[in-house]
């Protein structure tokens, strides 16, 4: 059962099926403020392994052995160089942004309201494609936090046991700038204020199993605004979303942004 679309401009309504999607239009008003979610089925695409799915990252690594600060403690070394394999993953020459990334910073060169782009992913593609209002709420791969002053600063390099942090100057203390699974998220303040504000909130290529993210969609659908989802397939929360399209994100996300424009 698929909820009804609000009224307002023409919109493709796809219904995921076993044999074929059925199209149905529909009316959207125009938002005046608009949070998009993304998560890593927004990169895969661009050749960056996600973490759950089949082929993933986590069927080649134990999350308790390299993403958690027990982890880091207890075997630093290992760590590191999981997360010095991934920031070397991302700098090879094929790996570039998809057209879900670009069409997203293209729509927001040209809306004139409130966007915000919230990610959970911790590569560098948004920002290739040209995105600009953009949080990273689980960190970012090529930046490097130290934790004895706490600067936080850009770098590609590797991290090694003795990289000195430039700023306090002291050794050993550099980790990546990646939330680690039983660590706070970055940016919950600002992420809640702009949820609260939202009349339009659209989820991209994310599963919907890793929290507080999976709770964006509750949060701005109890407050009745417009909720989307753009997904490969359906996700935990698919009965959330007002409106719901299933594709890869390069196919899907272009489409779904162009009809909002009135394209």
């Amino acid at each position: 059962m698929h909820p009804r679309p609000p009224r307002g401009f023409s919109v493709a309504c796809w219904y995921h099926g076993s044999t074929a999607a059925r199209v149905r239009s529909h009316a959207m008003s125009t938002p005046r403020s608009i949070v998009v979610l993304t998560g890593a089925g927004i990169s895969a695409e661009s050749g960056i392994r996600t973490f759950r799915d089949s082929g993933g990252l986590w069927e080649d690594h134990d999350i308790e052995e390299v993403a958690t600060y027990e982890a880091y403690a207890r075997n630093p070394r290992k760590v590191l160089e999981f997360y010095n394999a991934r920031r070397r993953d991302l700098q090879r020459p094929d790996i570039a942004p998809n057209a879900a990334h670009l069409a997203l910073a293209e729509f927001e060169r040209d809306f004139p309201g409130d966007f915000l782009l919230i990610t959970q992913n911790v590569d560098d593609l948004h920002e290739r494609a040209g995105s600009q209002r953009l949080l990273h709420m689980h960190g970012e791969l090529h930046k490097v936090r130290c934790q004895r002053c706490h600067q936080i600063y850009a770098s590609r390099e590797d991290i090694a046991l003795s990289t000195q942090c430039p700023w306090c100057m002291a050794a050993g203390k550099v980790r990546p700038h990646i939330v680690w699974f039983g660590e706070m998220p970055l940016h919950m303040d600002e992420i809640h204020v702009r949820l609260s504000e939202c009349d339009l909130f659209v989820s991209i290529g994310t599963s919907g199993n890793v929290y507080p993210a999976a709770g964006f969609v509750e949060l701005v659908h109890q407050r009745g605004a417009t909720t989307v989802e753009l997904n490969l397939e359906p996700s935990l929360g698919e009965t959330l979303f007002r409106e719901r399209y299933y594709g890869p994100a390069s196919k899907v996300v272009p489409e779904f942004l162009s009809r909002l424009r009135g394209n």
